[in-house]
């Protein structure tokens, strides 16, 4: 599995689709959408199977990345069909079709049959075939889509496009930064707290010591007027890409992403028996005083224990998953999990993997923070998701310890919850 796909509350139920490969854990074989279900109260999730797969001649070789929109209880879902043509191409300039799609389903795992609404042709003259993940949304009684693409001199850029229905649109413009890459992947136009982003992962930035340290990045600008500014990654850890976010039943603004990213250089045990990547937690999102934004894993708390303190210096013995709190950081901090750990000197933070075998070729991802002043960390059976400055900064990994219990300490007193129900 890789992206979140078609995020939405609809009829007192959540719904999760996801780009699903069934045929082998590698990622080989056409791309579907696989859906989960959850009730009201998030506690619990059923998964229901592949509700899309490539079945007409616009979606031949891929149900790619899409999004959902609820009117009058109806979920409209949005995609884009792949189509990579037999021939001597480059499907960069030729010989892929991106075809944008619209269903809609009542019961969120029922389709109506697929209607085509935009094809290359619709699309400006200066792109490539590379156009794709609608994000759709409604404003003001009018339908507005985004695009992700890439131009034919190798930038990236989102496309805009409005609808007075779901059938019939029309582009009204560009947005773009100068040398940010080559294509633009799962943009995200969204607001937080009434202040406007543009969620993007964009391919082809340069690699830095502490930013853009993954194959491929993502993050989001702040939309002032019509200019983009100030990009920040949403994770600066090993495995995070195609975040998408949506609106819950209370309103708030929630981000899930695929905790995992392509063509990387480290890799998953898990291959081996038949599965491969997972979702992140939900994450509300909200700002901070200078307007960036922040993260707060949900957390269904009846599914934990009750809190138990740990004093500095001492290990625990825990079982997986956890909640681990250090409530109070000040000046430098280490806390260890098993072989992997975490520290701040009070100006960069670390996430370090590369002291053992869990992390199967992760070693270190750095973010300059400065004084962090508290810090939350999630672990489940295969995954860490750090949560430093009440959100502030992100970092999330895949690691597989050979147990389920596993020793936690750390220099500061630090507080964890363990899971005592699990659906």
């Amino acid at each position: 599995m890789n992206d979140p796909n078609g995020l939405c509350y609809a009829d007192g139920k959540y719904h999760v689709y996801f780009q699903y490969t069934p045929e082998a854990a590698d990622g080989s074989g056409l791309r579907c959408w696989g859906h989960f279900e959850s009730s009201d109260d998030g506690k619990s999730w059923e998964y229901t199977g592949v509700v899309m797969s490539p079945d007409i001649p616009e979606d031949s070789t891929g149900v790619f990345s899409g999004s959902a929109v609820v009117v009058d209880g109806i979920i409209h879902l949005f995609y884009t069909g792949n189509v990579e043509l037999e021939g001597d191409y480059d499907y960069v300039t030729s010989g892929r079709e991106a075809n944008q799609i619209h269903v809609t389903t009542k019961d969120g795992r029922t389709m109506s049959p697929k209607s085509v609404i935009l094809r290359n042709s619709d699309y400006p003259e200066w792109c490539s075939c590379h156009v794709r993940d609608p994000k759709v949304w409604v404003e003001d009684g009018k339908w507005k889509m985004v695009l992700g693409a890439r131009t034919l001199d190798d930038r990236g850029c989102v496309l805009f496009y409005e609808a007075s229905d779901p059938e019939h649109w029309t582009y009204v413009k560009a947005m773009s930064v100068d040398d940010f890459g080559y294509m633009w992947e799962c943009p995200d136009l969204f607001e937080v707290e009434g202040k406007k982003f543009l969620g993007v992962s964009p391919q082809g930035l340069k690699h830095e010591e502490y930013r853009y340290q993954n194959v491929f990045s993502s993050g989001y600008f702040k939309v002032v007027g019509e200019e983009l500014c100030d990009f920040e990654e949403f994770d600066y850890g090993f495995d995070f890409y195609a975040p998408q976010t949506f609106v819950d039943r209370n309103g708030d603004r929630i981000l899930i992403g695929w905790m995992g990213i392509g063509d990387s250089a480290y890799s998953n045990p898990t291959v081996e028996l038949g599965w491969q990547h997972c979702l992140t937690l939900p994450r509300r999102l909200s700002l901070d005083p200078n307007g960036y934004i922040r993260q707060e894993p949900v957390i269904v708390s009846e599914l934990f224990g009750e809190s138990e303190y740990v004093e500095e210096g001492q290990t625990k013995l825990t079982s997986l998953p956890c909640d681990i709190t250090v409530p109070s950081v000040d000046g430098e901090f280490l806390l260890k999990i098993d072989d992997v750990w975490i520290r701040n000197d009070g100006e960069v933070l670390i996430l370090n993997l590369g002291c053992g075998t869990s992390g199967y070729g992760r070693k270190e991802r750095k973010i300059k923070t400065g004084s962090i002043e508290d810090l939350r960390v999630i672990c489940d059976c295969s995954s860490i998701e750090v949560f430093a400055y009440k959100g502030r900064y992100v970092m999330s990994t895949r690691f597989y310890p050979e147990d389920k219990e596993v020793k936690i300490s750390g220099n500061l007193p630090f507080e964890i919850r363990t899971m005592i129900v699990c659906h």
